[in-house]
């Protein structure tokens, strides 16, 4: 590949495609939501360390510790309610958000990154055998892959049959009636 870059010719000497992965394979999706997923989390975070760490100047200032009883468990819920209950809850909900999934043909396996408790990217591999859509639609699940949950976002896929041959619609119809035949032989 030759690039001309102000009037110099620029010679490329990569082998692989900008969206290959030497371990995981080519990109085949990447989350438009990934940074915005991270921040509100990171936001989150910081905010309750920050609530955590001016929790002691609040109380001395304030003067709650000479109320009552029950106007202090009231104030340390209240605090403790927001300082750990929304990262929580943030973790809950966003922790299947796959940021980028890539696709080894060789192996047929898929590599997808999320993010973990502590915002590092986790991979997750799995088989496309491992893939099961659940039955009835869930708000933030579009597949599980083993017994974890992943949300996608189907038009995100630069190449629809990268979608259908993840989700499993690709395959014919006639070879789910024939495993259920065998099935029923079996019984």
């Amino acid at each position: 590949q030759v690039t001309f870059f102000q009037g110099v010719a620029v010679r490329s000497l990569s082998t692989s495609s900008p969206h290959e992965h030497p371990e995981h394979g080519r990109l085949i999706y990447k989350g438009n939501l990934a940074k915005t997923v991270l921040g509100v989390r990171f936001f989150s975070y910081s905010t309750s360390i920050f609530n955590l760490f001016m929790m002691p100047y609040i109380m001395l200032k304030s003067g709650i510790g000479v109320e009552s009883l029950a106007v202090q468990a009231a104030f340390y819920g209240m605090i403790g309610f927001f300082t750990f209950v929304t990262p929580i809850t943030l973790h809950v909900l966003t922790k299947g958000y796959v940021i980028r999934l890539y696709y080894k043909d060789e192996k047929d396996t898929y590599t997808a990154y999320t993010y973990n408790a502590i915002l590092a990217e986790k991979a997750t591999v799995f088989h496309q055998q491992d893939v099961k859509i659940p039955d009835i639609s869930k708000m933030f699940t579009t597949f599980y892959a083993k017994t974890k949950s992943m949300l996608v976002n189907p038009t995100l896929f630069p190449n629809p049959q990268d979608y259908n041959h993840l989700m499993g619609y690709d395959k014919s119809p006639l070879f789910k009636v024939e495993e259920l035949k065998e099935a029923d032989e079996t019984k």
